[in-house]
């Protein structure tokens, strides 16, 4: 039987396996999976790596947020309007638009807000800092090489024909490295858009059809205003819901799941009457 001093110290038991060079990223991956099995890193470590890896292969498009759910400024309305909704928001900073979204012309930061109730001479177009555009086919690595280097924390996504298709944050990039935290809620993105809990409650994803729903769960929500679970979700809670936040309308009980500063990502819906849950 070993003793003590005999056993291998940490340094010899990763030494061993460092010294399996991998061939290639699967060979990595699957060495760094040994490493977690065999105790040498933890889990979150193990993620934040194949986090790492993953953000050289993705491009802006596949975490853009898309134009259509973007918060944005229209500079054409007095600051009385639109500061009640960077307040909901609470987002750092907003593209700032003139008319429609496809005309963004610059990025307003909320702190510089405080001039206006400070009671200074204010207008907008004078608080305005450059907005960054890039195409969506732009590598999350080299964005973030970029953002670091120049001192942006966004910039506006461009499509082939110059049309503005969304917009992306340095934490929608950092998230990929980190991150979400994981809880009991959370399950696989390979997984079905709803999963019947064994209590007979439904776990949604926000991204989820309406009429998948209605099929799903049995209701008959209306989707003429809404396509998705989540935007009737949100325009029923009349902003950005956080998560553990409740509402009930239309025969059911809503609880959100997940959420960051921008999305809504996943809910729980109990039916309280599938009799009720109709909406004109």
């Amino acid at each position: 039987m070993a003793t003590e001093s005999e056993k291998p110290s940490l340094l010899e038991r990763l030494s061993h396996f460092l010294l399996r060079e991998p061939e290639d990223r699967e060979q990595l991956v699957e060495l760094l999976h040994g490493a977690y099995e065999n105790s040498l890193m933890d889990s979150d470590s193990l993620a934040m790596i194949e986090g790492v890896l993953q953000v050289s292969e993705m491009q802006v498009r596949d975490i853009m947020i898309p134009r259509s759910q973007m918060d944005v400024i229209d500079i054409t309305h007095p600051p009385e309007t639109f500061i009640p909704h960077v307040i909901a928001t609470a987002h750092s900073r907003f593209p700032v638009i003139e008319d429609n979204k496809n005309d963004v012309i610059g990025i307003l930061l909320a702190k510089d807000l405080l001039r206006y109730y400070a009671g200074e001479d204010f207008e907008v177009r004078d608080m305005l800092r450059p907005a960054i555009f890039i195409p969506e086919a732009k590598r999350l690595n080299v964005l973030l090489k970029e953002f670091r280097s120049n001192r942006n924390h966004i910039a506006i996504v461009v499509d082939e024909y110059g049309g503005i298709a969304g917009m992306v944050t340095i934490e929608d990039v950092l998230e990929q490295i980190v991150g979400d935290i994981e809880d009991e809620y959370d399950y696989d993105e390979d997984e079905d858009n709803i999963i019947q809990n064994a209590d007979g409650q439904f776990r949604v994803k926000a991204l989820t059809e309406i009429s998948d729903f209605n099929e799903i769960v049995g209701t008959d929500l209306s989707d003429e205003e809404f396509s998705t679970i989540g935007g009737l979700v949100v325009n029923q809670f009349g902003h950005l819901p956080k998560r553990n936040d409740e509402i009930s309308f239309d025969g059911l009980h809503v609880k959100v799941l997940r959420a960051d500063s921008r999305r809504l990502h996943s809910i729980s819906v109990e039916v309280l009457n599938k009799d009720l849950a109709i909406t004109p």
